[in-house]
């Protein structure tokens, strides 16, 4: 069998090899002609599948390593009998170290900060249960939950009045609750001066618009985007306005792609009745050199700060997109081109829990293994 893939889908050969054909395309530019041959259809979320790119192809089946599946023409696929299976949950981790991170490069110590989460699925969920276990005060929108799920759940007003609110919604655009568009002017108003708003969702979910004509009157609430309205022809202007900005990679850890790999490899053999005979363990090695040490005697917070820019730094994402920006005014580079470039070859980053921190006391100890780090206690505390 056939298999078309994303070529930006780590280990696809590896993982899918052994099942079929890999023939791998850019994922933005794929095209009904790639697919016609194929029985599997491996993306991301740069793809539409729908009956533009199927139509006359012999695919059975669809699977996107990818958490959000508004790129997927799912009436479509039901309609044609095309099987297609999503990765909930494989880069929940990235994209909360993500936030960590941005806070961080923002000497934002979320401890002492009123928290609001708007969207509480895999990511939103999992950042509010870390932040819960530091007993951090917390606000969260989610029309879709209950208290059954999350016994914070109150008014988004009430959440555009906390100190940091970091959305993670997906895009809908039917329903009851569609999430298109839910942050517009008026409710731009609403944040507070000294806020931070940050959007690692879905880019349309605010007006950008919007945001950037707030932006222009008001240079007291600090934005943080990941994600853009549209990608990849962002508004320039806007990232001038934000204070940190990134070509929608917060879900770019190695782990959380290689775990998107998984899922949808494991998809796959199911859909064909096959057992599942490969794991990431089995095709990635431990990371070597992954000891962090503290050596200096400093407050939790600046400890915490340090050790996250050491194995992340998220200064690095910004500085590269700032300068595409600045080489595409100059006529140097196509924007939209270099936005997927900068996606197709980002850095490997990998998850806190693959490092270990030795000499931290029991306070910091206690704050970077909620974090996800592997921690040993300061011997002479």
């Amino acid at each position: 069998m056939k298999i078309l893939a994303d070529e930006n889908i780590p280990l696809v050969n590896e993982f899918f090899q052994s099942i079929g054909e890999v023939v791998t395309r850019p994922g933005r530019t794929m095209k009904n002609d790639d697919a016609r041959d194929a029985s599997a259809l491996l993306v991301r979320s740069v793809t539409h599948v729908n009956q533009a790119l199927l139509n006359s192809s012999k695919v059975s089946f669809v699977g996107t390593c990818t958490i959000g599946v508004d790129h997927l023409d799912q009436p479509w696929l039901q309609n044609n009998h095309v099987e297609f299976s999503s990765a909930p949950g494989c880069n929940a981790n990235s994209v909360v170290e993500y936030v960590y991170a941005a806070l961080c490069h923002l000497d934002v110590n979320w401890r002492d900060k009123k928290f609001g989460i708007i969207g509480c699925g895999n990511v939103g969920g999992l950042l509010y249960k870390r932040l819960k276990l530091q007993g951090v005060d917390c606000y969260c929108y989610d029309p879709l939950r209950t208290p059954e799920h999350n016994t914070d759940l109150t008014s988004l007003e009430e959440v555009l009045s906390c100190d940091i609110i970091s959305m993670h919604t997906p895009l809908t655009n039917t329903g009851e609750h569609p999430s298109f568009h839910l942050i517009n002017l008026p409710q731009l108003q609403l944040l507070n001066a000294g806020a931070v708003l940050l959007n690692c969702g879905r880019g349309p979910v605010i007006n950008n618009a919007d945001l950037l004509h707030f932006l222009t009157e008001r240079d007291d609430v600090r934005v943080v985007l990941d994600v853009w309205e549209p990608e990849p022809d962002i508004s320039l202007n806007l990232l001038d306005k934000v204070v940190l900005g990134s070509p929608h990679i917060a879900g770019y850890s190695y782990d959380g792609k290689l775990k998107g790999t998984e899922m949808i490899y494991q998809a796959l053999c199911k859909h064909l009745n096959r057992p599942a005979e490969l794991s990431i363990k089995d095709l990635v090695p431990p990371l070597a050199n992954n000891q962090l040490r503290i050596t200096e005697e400093k407050i939790t917070w600046e400890q915490v700060k340090r050790l996250i820019s050491q194995v992340y730094s998220i200064a690095d994402d910004d500085k590269r997109l700032r300068a595409l920006a600045t080489r595409a005014r100059n006529g140097e580079d196509n924007f939209a081109i270099g936005f997927d470039s900068l996606r197709k070859y980002y850095p490997t980053r990998r998850e806190f829990h693959n490092y270990h921190v030795v000499g931290a006391d029991t306070k910091t100890a206690e704050w970077l293994s909620v974090l996800g780090f592997s921690v040993a206690s300061s011997t002479n505390e």
